[in-house]
């Protein structure tokens, strides 16, 4: 092994060296002390806020006094989820661009308040081929008995609960029904959540007669405070910090055609190919479609939508935007 030799030049040099930098590394440890004390937001990587609630929110009509304790701490939680959870709230807005053209006029010719557009969006994220684990299919979230119920084909070919149109028709329906047994808009929204016999029970036993006064299973008692929620940050998303353009948003998907078609045996696969289209495409543009083939003994008619080539490309800078109030220029 070689010996190493310094010179006492070298050895002054490295003493004088080392004798610097603990210096500097005092003197920086000194000055980070002294602002930590004199400023204490330097100490986090960013400034986390807590969004304001309201004293009150309209829903359908009925103003909801916030003020009142419970009222208040529940909407509070919710509106910090929604602010924090940046993902899904993006997605919300930039879906709904999409999706409130299609579902506002169905609300209002049926007679609906326009606010249920927000309990779709808490139902599925505006996620038109949204599943639950329990087997709740589509944006409104039918379970398969209750969407047979309200008339919605259901099968492992046809799944009429991922029909934009047909499915929010269906929970119209099933709204409406409900709105007149409880005569009340948010507890029809928490008997969608719970059930109309859960919130019967809960009703009768606790002598109430609206469910934002009841003490129900959390998930219920969040839900109705998530679509007021969802109400308040797309009414305004730049005050959650939510800066959208409008090239951020989905574009509507342009139809340029509707086929009818009513074989005993539906090849979707080359109804696409006929009409230039993946069968992705076309089934993109009708979610309803879960098979590639259908048998049609009884030789249903099935309307298909044929999405223009424009729609199947996205030019951002000639999006708009549904509402002025979700982008910022």
């Amino acid at each position: 092994m070689k010996q190493r030799y310094f010179s006492l030049n070298s050895l002054i040099g490295y003493t004088i060296t080392a004798t610097v930098a603990l210096f500097a590394g005092q003197m920086l440890q000194s000055h980070q002390e002294t602002d930590k004390q004199n400023n204490p937001v330097s100490q986090v990587p960013y400034n986390v806020t807590s969004p304001e609630v309201p004293a009150s929110i309209d829903f359908a009509g009925e103003q909801i006094d916030l003020t009142r304790s419970d009222l208040r701490e529940r909407m509070d939680r919710e509106i910090l989820t929604f602010t924090y959870s940046h993902i899904n709230t993006q997605l919300m807005l930039k879906r709904a661009n999409r999706l409130f053209p299609v579902i506002e006029p169905i609300l209002r010719k049926q007679g609906l308040p326009d606010d249920f557009k927000y309990l779709m969006i808490i139902e599925s994220n505006g996620d038109i081929y949204a599943r639950s684990s329990v087997g709740a299919a589509g944006l409104w979230q039918f379970m398969p008995a209750t969407a047979k119920q309200y008339g919605l084909e259901v099968n492992n070919a046809i799944d009429e609960r991922y029909n934009i149109e047909k499915a929010t028709r269906a929970a119209c329906r099933y709204l409406k029904s409900s709105y007149s047994r409880y005569g009340d808009w948010l507890t029809v929204a928490a008997s969608y959540n719970a059930g109309e016999n859960n919130i019967n029970k809960r009703l009768s036993s606790q002598k109430e007669s609206k469910a934002a006064n009841l003490c129900l299973p959390a998930e219920t008692s969040r839900y109705m405070f998530r679509i007021l929620t969802a109400k308040l940050i797309f009414s305004n998303p730049a005050r959650y910090g939510f800066l959208l353009k409008s090239s951020d948003l989905y574009p509507p998907i342009v139809m340029s055609d509707t086929i009818e078609v009513n074989n005993a045996m539906i090849d979707f696969t080359s109804i696409a190919k006929q009409n230039n289209l993946s069968f992705m495409q076309l089934r993109d543009a009708n979610p309803w479609i879960r098979s590639t083939t259908s048998k049609n003994n009884s030789r249903k008619t099935y309307k298909l939508l044929i999405p223009t080539n424009n729609s199947l490309h996205y030019s951002p800078q000639q999006t708009k935007a549904h509402s002025r109030a979700w982008v910022v220029k």
